[in-house]
């Protein structure tokens, strides 16, 4: 069992409170700047603050486990170069702690942060994102009924507008104008006399009386002129809203893994199973990235003009980490093939700092009993 020192102690809990104040603080502001995008359905389109929070906060968890790997490396590095600075390092070090003694409260931060990347990247980010896309699906959907305004084109969606002349506190629209453009070979205008909301789980629907639809069919150049008493008409972003189609994000490790034929296309599945491993690897870079810290700031920490060299270095590499994990993730999605090249991408820079920060020590430790032995030898002749 393993058995934490006071130091352990002291320095697990300055990573600790580094790690949940930097990460806190990045979360935030991430939310900040992805909340924008939904402001204006609070200010225009009268959604409530409650509804506005409760869907913007479906995305906190994904931005945690996106930033968390990030976070543990600089608060590793910083809190390390801080001790370095104060001499904490120089006196931990002439107490006879080794490089894996020092590192040892950073690999526990590590394998924590692991642990917890693996639980949100593999069970709750997908659930998140499935409610997330749900309900920005629907308030999409069923705000409509909300939009529509005297006398302006209130555009519905990309492809469909609504002009109302005028709307009577009972809710009678009179002189209703649809734009629909949802069906790229039949766009269609559509004019009534009169039209009333009807309330829907679903999408909103107006039902119009006393109208006509006017349809242009794109492939032989003909106005087709429909005359009609009722008709209904759903306000929605597409015709059908029974059926959403869902992103590899919301789907469950085994839909990823073993995807349906029926409903998955065969140039789609390598995505499927790249996302499937990027939640399986993502965690573990946790471990590779405080490993890159430890190496930068413990390998060779007593060099006196090596102290802005080797961070410098260190950061230069996990922003290559970074931007070499979306290039191998973007090949393996149409080389599935390649698939592996995640793990390696994943562990081979934890393997490669362990074996450079702690070979050293290992090796010391063995050349040690030798020069004793030798220099007793030596004496014992003299």
């Amino acid at each position: 069992m393993l058995r934490l020192t006071q130091i352990d102690r002291y320095l697990f809990r300055q990573l600790f409170a580094a790690l949940l104040a930097s990460t806190a603080g990045l979360v935030a502001l991430i939310w900040l700047t992805q909340s924008l995008r939904f402001i204006d359905l609070v200010v225009n389109r009268g959604l409530s603050l409650l509804v506005f929070f409760h869907l913007t906060g479906l995305l906190i968890p994904g931005f945690v486990a996106v930033i968390l790997p990030i976070t543990t490396y600089v608060v590793v590095q910083f809190v390390y170069m801080r001790l370095a600075g104060d001499r904490e390092l120089t006196v931990m070090r002439a107490a006879g702690l080794s490089a894996f003694a020092l590192s040892r409260p950073a690999l526990m931060l590590a394998l924590l942060v692991a642990a917890f990347c693996a639980w949100l990247d593999i069970w709750v980010v997908p659930a998140s994102s499935a409610a997330f896309r749900e309900e920005q699906f629907r308030i999409r959907n069923r705000i409509a009924a909300f939009l529509l305004q005297d006398g302006v084109f209130t555009p519905v969606s990309d492809d469909l507008t609504v002009y109302v002349r005028r709307r009577d506190p009972d809710g009678t629209l009179h002189g209703v104008l649809i734009d629909d453009a949802r069906q790229k070979n039949a766009h269609a205008t559509i004019i009534a006399r009169r039209g009333r909301l009807l309330p829907s789980r679903e999408a909103p629907r107006v039902l119009l009386l006393d109208g006509t639809r006017q349809e242009l069919d794109h492939q032989t150049g003909r106005l087709n002129i429909l005359t009609f008493a009722q008709n209904v008409i759903e306000l929605s972003s597409t015709h059908s809203t029974a059926e959403r189609l869902r992103d590899a994000t919301e789907m469950a490790m085994g839909e990823l893994l073993h995807p349906d034929p029926a409903v998955v296309p065969e140039r789609d599945r390598g995505k499927l199973l790249v996302e499937a491993h990027r939640r399986l690897t993502a965690p573990l870079t946790a471990i590779s990235f405080a490993l890159v810290a430890l190496v930068a700031v413990l390998r060779g920490a007593f060099q006196r003009h090596g102290g802005i060299l080797r961070p410098l270095i260190a950061v230069l590499v996990i922003v290559s980490l970074l931007a070499l994990g979306l290039m191998v993730s973007n090949i393996a999605a149409r080389l599935p093939v390649l698939i592996p090249l995640i793990w390696v991408h994943a562990i081979a820079p934890g393997v490669i700092g362990a074996l450079w920060l702690f070979t050293p020590d290992a090796l010391s430790a063995r050349r040690m009993p030798a020069r004793g032995g030798m220099l007793a030898a030596r004496g014992g002749g003299g």
